[in-house]
């Protein structure tokens, strides 16, 4: 029963809302066994049951795709984040936006013997550099996203117009080069991007390969306004020559 729960959360992550009818097919067992599991779920706040089946809490939902992401692609990741790293100096201030490559860069300075100066609104990032006396840490508060994971808000933002990094690592759900766009799917994270970007001296987008051509909801800036992309892997020699033309550097792990 808790693997067969277990599962339909995740199928409500994905879709929003289930049936009654089609999570009794899926599983092989009656309505009323699907029923019970969904009057269990919503005692424990999981989800609301709608007639027919259940809808996602909406903020839950948010929570849900957030730790969704933090376990997909480990691996490029931490290669993003090794050759972030080897970017940084002493004496430079970097910024670390909410994003799942933000944690992996955090993993690796969690760790770090030399000093380093990080701004940062992801409370992920946080968690792991506050136990790390080098790390001169500066965290920007303010009202919490949906996530849950960090904070976008008009406060926030006016907390870090005191600041110019020297250096801005930002996280971006789309990157179309034929395009010239940077996207993400939620427009406070978008204009929270926007302004990072504006306030920072260089801006090195991270983003896995697999985000390259695609585009999300909210457009936060243009390719020709970075200095450079990181990625896992080499991209294509069309997207290579693109990002030339814009002076766009292209940066992959040794």
């Amino acid at each position: 029963m808790e693997e067969r729960q277990a599962k339909i959360l995740e199928l409500l992550a994905q879709n929003g809302k289930v049936l009654v009818k089609e999570l009794a097919e899926i599983f092989g067992v009656t309505e009323d066994s699907i029923r019970k599991d969904l009057g269990a779920l919503e005692m424990d706040g999981q989800l609301k049951r709608t007639y027919g089946g259940a809808v996602a809490i909406k903020e839950k939902l948010h929570v849900a795709e957030a730790n969704r992401r933090r376990i997909s692609d480990v691996e490029a990741k931490r290669k993003i984040a090794t050759a972030a790293v080897k970017l940084m100096t002493p004496q430079d201030l970097i910024f670390l936006d909410a994003s799942t490559i933000s944690i992996a860069i955090a993993e690796i300075l969690s760790k770090a013997e030399t000093e380093y100066k990080i701004l940062t609104n992801m409370v992920d990032v946080l968690v792991l550099l506050a136990r790390n006396p080098k790390i001169n840490l500066i965290f920007a508060g303010g009202q919490i996203n949906k996530s849950r994971d960090g904070f976008y808000d008009a406060l926030n933002l006016e907390f870090m117009a005191h600041f110019h990094p020297s250096i801005s690592f930002i996280g971006a759900v789309g990157v179309d080069i034929e395009k010239n766009s940077l996207s993400t799917n939620d427009s406070n994270t978008g204009m929270h991007k926007r302004r990072m970007i504006e306030l920072s001296q260089n801006v090195y987008i991270v983003a896995e390969s697999r985000k390259f051509g695609t585009t999300a909801n909210f457009n936060f800036a243009t390719l020709n306004k970075v200095r450079g992309l990181i990625t896992e892997i080499a991209p294509s020699k069309k997207f290579l020559d693109a990002a030339r033309k814009m002076n766009v550097e292209i940066i992959l792990p040794d």
